[in-house]
């Protein structure tokens, strides 16, 4: 398969290593784009942060729904590579471009449209409010970029190629670095300085895939970006796509509801206390998501060339590489939760409230390891149902124990009430795969 990598032979512990580090670093970069925003804006001070975090669950939804084509791409591209069928590759990478750009277009024009009562929905103060319509506004003119560039993600990870979307998220969040200081302080932009930052290093990002594919490489042999959609094709994207974009969009609509109740019971304070602590929460989601994504890619070759036993001791080698860093990161969220808060909203009032944030997820990291690597295993096998019902289950869960414990406990109700449901997600999604062990991954 011209310019893919074999992953059904040789090691496995290097091939998982050399798939998931630059996934990893692709995710940490993509969540550093937000991250990089409420650092800088953060100097302006909490109630500017208040103000992006207020559109930060929205882009989390919108990468949330780009994921049905990140994942429609790992899985089917991935798939019919380990099968040797390059006619299936190219056409599914080219359905994957198609469904990510017209769904783009839909959501963005929908969140531009109706950016004034989806901020009302937090209750905010009108200046904030204001501030983050006119964030919202400017950053979903660029949603085509986020899409596309998923789908072009999802390709090259599928292909065995996960280093090169590495290369080109990370010079778009170098951009991104030198962007937000210069428009945010030197343009006198503010809010808005940072959303133009986002918006023109996103559109780098998605030109520099256009001309990797078009000039730099021929993956797959070439293929068309944009084509007539033909059923059979769509439909397998959105089988395998679909159920993972629901869980995560449902997953940020949740979200929507737990910041309007930090807000209602901590105020801004609350609000950004959940948005940012969110964003740093993100390192460790993301870290972890990056192995899933790489067992993902390499489960999907080997289920199809029908090699169980390489996809369990893959299995067991990521949940032994996850449970490390679950470990490190439980460590440094229960000790230096506040001082890691720091580093993003200086001021007292906002980390001592993040500090409280981190503390009480960070019992939780160990568990959300379990879950994200148990999901990869799924995703590889093209079983992404059981992760979706898991997911929808539990974070739907989260609101009425959010507003039952908020009663109790005030604001750190909400933070015990996502740390509670991570553990049970993780507990649910270990026994569903030991459950199912022996029809997903026969012996032999």
């Amino acid at each position: 398969m011209r310019g893919a990598k074999n992953l059904t032979e040789g090691p496995i512990t290097r091939q998982l290593f050399n798939l998931a580090l630059p996934i990893m670093g692709t995710s940490f970069v993509q969540m550093a784009y937000s991250l990089t925003d409420m650092a800088w804006v953060g100097r302006l001070g909490s109630e500017a942060v208040a103000a992006i975090g207020a559109v930060g669950i929205l882009t989390w939804m919108t990468n949330s729904i780009a994921l049905l084509n990140k994942v429609g791409s790992e899985v089917s591209v991935g798939q019919s590579i380990g099968a040797k069928n390059n006619e299936d590759a190219t056409s599914y990478a080219s359905h994957n471009l198609t469904i990510a750009l017209l769904i783009s277009l839909c959501w963005g024009f929908l969140l531009f449209a109706l950016a004034n009562p989806v901020i009302s929905l937090y209750k905010l103060d009108g200046d904030i409010s204001e501030r983050a319509v006119d964030y919202l506004r400017i950053v979903s003119t660029a949603f085509p970029f986020i899409f596309l560039s998923a789908a072009f993600t999802g390709i090259h990870n599928a292909a065995g190629l996960s280093k090169i979307p590495f290369y080109i998220n990370a010079a778009g969040l170098v951009l991104n670095m030198i962007l937000d200081p210069l428009f945010i302080f030197v343009f006198n932009g503010g809010t808005n300085g940072a959303a133009w930052a986002t918006w023109m290093s996103q559109a780098t990002v998605c030109l520099a895939f256009v001309y990797q594919l078009k000039r730099r490489s021929n993956l797959l042999g070439g293929f068309s970006f944009f084509v007539k959609l033909q059923w059979k094709y769509a439909k397998r994207i959105l089988q395998l796509g679909l159920p993972v974009a629901l869980l995560n969009t449902f997953f940020s609509v949740i979200n929507l509801f737990m910041s309007r109740t930090a807000s209602l019971y901590g105020g801004h304070i609350g609000l950004m206390t959940l948005t940012a602590g969110g964003q740093i929460e993100a390192i460790a989601w993301n870290t972890s998501q990056g192995f899933s994504t790489g067992l993902s890619t390499f489960v999907a070759q080997n289920y199809a060339a029908g090699k169980a036993q390489r996809v369990k001791n893959a299995y067991h080698t990521t949940l032994k590489m996850t449970s490390i860093f679950g470990v490190i990161c439980t460590l440094l969220f229960v000790f230096y939760g506040g001082e890691l808060f720091s580093l993003v909203v200086p001021e007292r009032e906002a980390w001592i409230a993040g500090g409280i944030f981190l503390r009480i997820d960070g019992y939780s990291m160990l568990f959300m390891m379990l879950e994200i690597t148990t999901q990869g295993l799924f995703y590889g096998t093209g079983r992404t149902i059981p992760p979706s019902i898991i997911s929808i289950t539990f974070n739907t869960l989260r609101v009425p124990l959010a507003i039952v414990l908020s009663a109790l406990l005030g604001v750190e109700g909400v933070w015990w009430a996502i740390s509670i449901s991570s553990v049970l997600k993780g507990i649910t999604a270990f026994i569903w795969f030991r459950v199912l062990q022996k029809k997903i991954l026969p012996a032999g």
